[in-house]
């Protein structure tokens, strides 16, 4: 396969990355109607660029932990991709929060393996992500619960009226703290994945000549984060819904509470190169706030929606992995590729069609 046709499909994931994951970073901000959306989405966006230019560690595990590169190939990395974004357009469709974090890995882990058996698969980086599978949804919920409990006995006795005002400002500050992170966390996935396939490119595509050692180019890192920033305008309105309106009842102080439980996280994550979900933190970091009103205060029946979408994603993926690397070897890679571009581009439209029919209700959220 070309490069070329692989940094297409590499950038349509990192779209869809920035579409799906946009709802995690302005979620709260905008179900406490403390910002406009778009305003709030144009602020994620341009965050999201930032974080993604403050590091490269999660990109060096994505790109050299999770496949063996002795037996990768551009197909391989392509199998990988479309299979998580398949499942990251499909799960927008339905209005379920996916984690493309763990699309991905679990793309590369189905597609390495079909590949090349167990051989092809490196446990280091493989064992970042499972930390990160556990420590991301357990961080989010315990910060969230810790923070808003401590936010509660500082300010027990100031008016309600002025901890809404206070942490009306604050969740700003939250909501850039949590775009900033998205963007070093989520970002730098893809980013590792354009740079292998640029390294197998020029060593002739035999994948044992890539340096152990390499970094990720100026040139990649700003590209994926600006296509990602696009998909975060784009913006996907039912799953803030989910996440922001049908989890739990927010006020300012929650939504504050939420998103910078959750960005610790995964701010921390990125620095040691842990590939967490963005996803998993703000919905954990939301219910573990809801559950200091009171365990009924939190929708568990949305959340068990969630949590469902959340455990389907890794053998999902690593199916569609699987099958495609398969096709891929056994039949014209083009019409696979074509026929996987077609099944994308039909969740991409229905989805697309469904959120314009959310942004009217969006508006009415924001002019309430």
């Amino acid at each position: 396969m070309e490069l070329w046709v692989v940094l297409v499909i590499a950038y349509l994931f990192e779209f869809a990355n920035g579409w799906t994951d946009a709802p995690n970073s302005i979620a709260t901000v905008v179900s406490t109607k403390v910002m406009r959306p778009l305003t709030a989405v144009a602020m994620a966006a341009v965050l999201n660029l930032l974080g993604a230019l403050a590091g490269e560690a999660v990109a060096k595990t994505v790109a050299s932990g999770i496949v063996n590169p002795e037996v990768v190939s551009l197909d391989t990395i392509a199998a990988a991709v479309l299979g998580a974004t398949v499942w990251a357009l499909g799960a927008q469709y339905f209005g379920l929060p996916s984690s493309e974090s763990h699309a991905l890995v679990a793309g590369l882990l189905g597609a390495g393996y079909a590949a090349g058996g167990l051989a092809g698969l490196e446990w280091d980086g493989t064992r970042k992500a499972l930390i990160g599978l556990i420590t991301s949804p357990v961080g989010g919920f315990f910060g969230g619960l810790l923070l808003m409990v401590v936010i509660y006995w500082i300010f027990a006795k100031v008016k309600p009226t002025l901890v809404r005002r206070i942490f009306g400002k604050a969740q700003i500050a939250s909501a850039g703290f949590m775009g900033f992170s998205h963007g070093l966390n989520d970002a730098q996935k893809t980013m590792g994945i354009i740079t292998l396939a640029i390294l197998i490119d020029r060593a002739g595509g035999d994948a044992s000549a890539v340096p152990e050692e390499f970094g990720v180019e100026t040139w990649v890192k700003i590209s994926a984060a600006a296509v990602m920033g696009l998909g975060t305008l784009v913006g996907g309105w039912r799953v803030i819904r989910t996440m922001g309106l049908r989890l739990t009842k927010l006020e300012p102080v929650n939504g504050f509470a939420a998103e910078t439980a959750a960005a610790s996280v995964i701010t921390g994550a990125g620095v040691l190169g842990i590939p967490v979900s963005t996803t998993h933190a703000i919905g954990s970091a939301i219910m573990g706030v809801g559950a200091t009103e009171r365990l009924s205060a939190v929708r568990w029946g949305v959340a068990g929606q969630v949590v469902m979408a959340w455990i389907f994603t890794w053998p999902s993926c690593m199916i569609l992995g699987f099958l495609l690397e398969k096709l891929f070897a056994r039949i014209y890679p083009p019409f696979v590729l074509v026929s996987v571009v077609v099944l994308s581009g039909t969740f991409l439209y229905l989805a697309l069609s469904r959120d314009r029919r959310q942004r009217a209700d969006s508006a009415v959220l924001a002019s309430a």
